[in-house]
């Protein structure tokens, strides 16, 4: 969710020194419970805390684990050595290089403090509802934190270095299974990057900087990684949520990724996570037929489905929303589709793709696509 400027102010100073970290915190408290009471107001049945605390939903683990610094791309240039390239992909992204921030392998990746279980004690003591855990996938981290003229000095590989990234989520699993927290979603928006990029490097975070193999071979890293984390979830009870979209960084719909989900059915097939919650309000995703083709997962898994494009000051229609879900019906037993937006509103802090005012017009049209339904489908 969005931040609001006095928080992005509070979290600047802070980082001075020049206001203390209760006062910071406070401020957190205050903006996280307004995100909970927003979404309780819209009658949401599954509540996140709007990652507040994050600058964006990656790079804040430098924070969290040993062996992890925070950079900016502009820091990160002169490690690059591809340096046109980079600068390309900064243009195609339309950002400054100051202003993406990216969690850097720079030592032994070591499990130092919760990377989100403290959020989520915070979050269950603000409603009562069921909560969403939001992680980076080990994919993402993996790709995103190896940059080898850094990173080679501790990890010989980066597939080296996704043994520890697992080690990692899974002691991160334990903890959120001890709060309680009922759903924890992974995010691997990098996997469409794998595939529909067709060798350039288009991706909206620094997951493309690492040397990218032929996709055939990243989306086999990328299975491994994702079946070692979800299955220990599993495990321990937890439902597990595979968010995977196509960049979420910029209202220009020209520049961001397209293509159905086909390519990746083979993953989501070894992976089977209970849920997949998948971005299907714009053409760019393609057909919902070429991934329900799979009896597999129509058989094993939730579709959260993505119905509301958080890009655009639009509100979707009633009618479009309950025609798309009438389209996965024909796939799907009702009580294994869920609704909800494409993907966040604010992939980065400094740079909300919406505004609250909106965000809430399409939260109350999420409730009354979800009230017809159910007194449809009853």
């Amino acid at each position: 969710m969005p931040r609001s400027k006095e928080l992005l102010g509070a979290k600047r100073k802070l980082l001075k020194g020049t206001i203390d970290a209760s006062t910071y915190e406070e401020l957190l408290d205050a903006e996280t419970k307004y995100i909970v009471e927003l979404q309780e107001k819209n009658d949401i049945d599954i509540i996140t805390n709007g990652e507040l605390r994050r600058d964006n939903y990656v790079s804040f683990i430098a924070e969290r684990l040993q062996g992890v610094t925070m950079m900016s791309m502009a820091d990160m240039l002169d490690y690059i050595e591809d340096k046109q390239g980079f600068e390309q992909i900064l243009e195609i992204l339309d950002v400054p290089a100051i202003s993406i921030k990216n969690a850097i392998c720079t030592g032994k990746v070591t499990y130092h403090k919760p990377l989100v279980a403290d959020e989520m004690v915070a979050l269950k003591e603000m409603t009562n509802r069921k909560v969403k855990a939001t992680l980076p996938g080990p994919y993402l981290m993996t790709r995103s934190m190896w940059l080898p003229a850094l990173s080679s000095k501790f990890y010989t590989s980066k597939e080296e270095l996704g043994k520890d990234i697992i080690q990692v989520l899974q002691q991160e699993i334990d903890a959120l299974s001890a709060i309680g927290v009922d759903i924890v979603q992974f995010d691997e928006p990098a996997l469409t990057e794998v595939v529909f990029s067709e060798g350039k490097t288009r991706s909206f975070m620094c997951a493309a900087l690492s040397e990218k193999k032929d996709p055939t071979e990243e989306l086999a890293f990328a299975t491994q990684l994702l079946e070692a984390v979800v299955s220990y979830a599993k495990k321990k009870g937890i439902l597990v949520s595979l968010h995977v979209c196509r960049g979420n960084w910029s209202r220009n719909e020209s520049i961001l990724l397209k293509g159905p989900y086909t390519p990746l059915v083979p993953l989501f097939e070894t992976v089977l996570p209970h849920i997949l919650t998948l971005e299907f309000s714009t053409p760019r995703a393609g057909e919902i037929s070429s991934l329900l083709s799979s009896t597999k997962l129509r058989e094993h898994c939730i579709l959260g489905l993505g119905v509301m494009n958080p890009r655009t000051d639009e509100v979707e229609s009633l009618e479009s929303i309950v025609n798309r879900v009438k389209e996965v019906l024909q796939f799907l037993p009702k009580d294994r589709v869920w609704i909800n937006p494409d993907c966040g509103f604010a992939t980065f802090a400094n740079r909300p793709v919406n505004s609250l005012d909106i965000i809430d017009k399409k939260l109350a049209r999420l409730k009354e696509a979800k009230d017809l339904l159910r007194a449809n489908y009853e």
